[in-house]
C-alpha cells in the first residue's frame, strides 16, 4: 500500500496592542449653577460627567485646566470686566480640588469599559453684576 508524504512549517501569528485612552463628556456635560441671587454664597452644582475608556491595565489621570479666565482662581466671565469665581472638585464634599497637575487629577486604571467621573462645582460668592457668566475648561486624559 502507498502512503502520502507530508511536510510542516511553523508560522507566527502576531498582534501588538497599544495602550490607548479616549475621553468624552456624558450628558449632562455642563456644570450649571443655575440662576442665583447676587447675595448667594457657596452655590453648588453637580454635572460635567467625564467618561474615560482605556485599555485594560492602563493607568491614567484626568486633569482639568484652569479655564479661559484664570487669575488666582477659576472665573466665569460676563462681558469684559465682570467675573464670578468658582472651583471644580473631584468629590461632593468639595474637599479635593480638580486641576491639571497629577496631584489634583482624578486617577484610575483602564478596564476596557467606560469609567465615569463626576465634576462637582462651587461658587463661593455670586456677588457680581447681573448677567450670564461662562467659562470653558478643557479635560485631558494622560496615560
Amino acid at each position: 500500500s502507498a502512503s502520502a508524504a507530508t511536510d510542516t512549517a511553523n508560522m507566527t501569528v502576531k498582534i501588538t496592542v497599544t495602550a490607548t485612552c479616549d475621553i468624552h463628556t456624558v450628558a449632562p456635560t455642563d456644570v450649571d449653577f443655575g440662576s442665583v441671587a447676587s447675595t448667594a454664597t457657596n452655590v453648588a452644582a453637580t454635572g460635567g460627567v467625564l467618561s474615560v475608556k482605556c485599555t485594560t491595565g492602563t493607568p491614567y489621570t484626568i486633569g482639568l485646566d484652569n479655564g479661559l479666565n484664570f487669575t488666582t482662581t477659576r472665573q466665569m466671565k460676563n462681558g469684559t470686566t465682570n467675573f464670578v469665581g468658582y472651583g471644580l472638585f473631584r468629590d461632593a464634599a468639595f474637599a479635593n480640588a480638580w486641576g491639571s497637575t497629577v496631584a489634583l487629577s482624578a486617577a484610575g486604571t483602564g478596564n476596557g469599559a467606560n469609567q465615569n467621573f463626576t465634576v462637582y462645582g462651587r461658587v463661593p460668592s455670586a456677588a457680581s453684576a447681573a448677567g450670564a457668566y461662562t467659562d470653558t475648561v478643557i479635560a485631558t486624559v494622560t496615560y
